[in-house]
């Protein structure tokens, strides 16, 4: 699951980005998820801890857990992760037997490329630390990630609030008319919990007003050159329209690599 919302309140920081070391380390990852998935933006189910404030599963051990530290905090509050990925590479997910996306995109098409794979999810960061730099200094360490073991496709789910597909007409519209994922990556949600996304006619609408209508880390992932699968998932769990995201790494232009993988963070550029 991969959220993100705009927030007017930004803060300086010194951030550390890393793969989580240590009990203290998760469980300050999914306090945040909890804060953001949970109390924010309505997630439910039989992961959610309310009595400690946690959002977990069962999967979390098997994945690397990037985490964004605020050296500042102490750690023992649980209040020092203030980002986090959630990252599968496809071996570990072969020990395992399944992404967690398997639960809502058939990915046989993205098996069957052979090439590395890495799954992204739980992504999120503090309200405090948004419309910053939090985001891109992430982003530079998953590049790390992603170079150092060369994976080859990133994918997960990303999601927009609320699990009323209609309310998100333009913006599923727009990603299947103009964003979807060649023949040979293009996923396709499970038919059970599944909503068609060429809801409304695009022609005409400016491009402007129809990308206004998608979170900002979705719009993130299309400037870097992500694709969508076929078809939105309903996750009545996590309150959430979702849509599988994918990105061919050798498909990224020179222009998103050098941004994707910048060491001093800047504002992205309007689009």
């Amino acid at each position: 699951m991969i959220s993100e919302r705009e927030d007017s309140r930004p803060k300086a920081a010194s951030y550390v980005v890393r793969l989580a070391d240590g009990a203290l380390d998760l469980k300050a990852a999914q306090r945040l998820r909890y804060e953001v998935f949970v109390a924010e933006l309505g997630a439910k189910g039989l992961s959610v801890d309310h009595e400690n404030r946690l959002e977990s599963d069962a999967l979390d051990p098997y994945f690397d857990h990037l985490v964004l530290v605020d050296p500042s905090i102490d750690p023992q509050s649980l209040s020092h992760v203030i980002g986090v990925y959630r990252l599968l590479p496809d071996t570990r997910a072969a020990e395992l037997g399944r992404f967690y996306s398997d639960a809502e995109y058939d990915l046989s098409k993205l098996r069957a490329t052979g090439r590395r794979l890495v799954e992204l999810g739980r992504s999120c960061v503090h309200p405090d630390h948004r419309r910053g730099a939090a985001m891109l200094h992430l982003w530079n360490g998953l590049a790390d990630y992603v170079q150092a073991r060369e994976i080859e496709i990133m994918f997960g789910v990303a999601s927009f609030h609320g699990t009323d597909a209609r309310q998100h007409a333009l913006a599923l519209s727009w990603l299947h008319a103009h964003h979807l994922a060649p023949p040979e990556l293009r996923v396709t949600a499970w038919p059970a919990h599944a909503q068609p996304m060429e809801m409304l006619p695009t022609a005409g609408i400016p491009r402007s007003e129809a990308l206004a209508t998608i979170p900002p880390l979705i719009r993130a992932y299309l400037r870097l050159g992500g694709f969508v699968g076929e078809g939105a998932f309903i996750d009545h769990d996590f309150n959430t329209t979702d849509v599988c995201l994918i990105m061919d790494t050798s498909a990224m232009s020179e222009r998103a690599v050098d941004f994707y993988t910048r060491k001093t963070p800047r504002k992205p550029e309007a689009r």
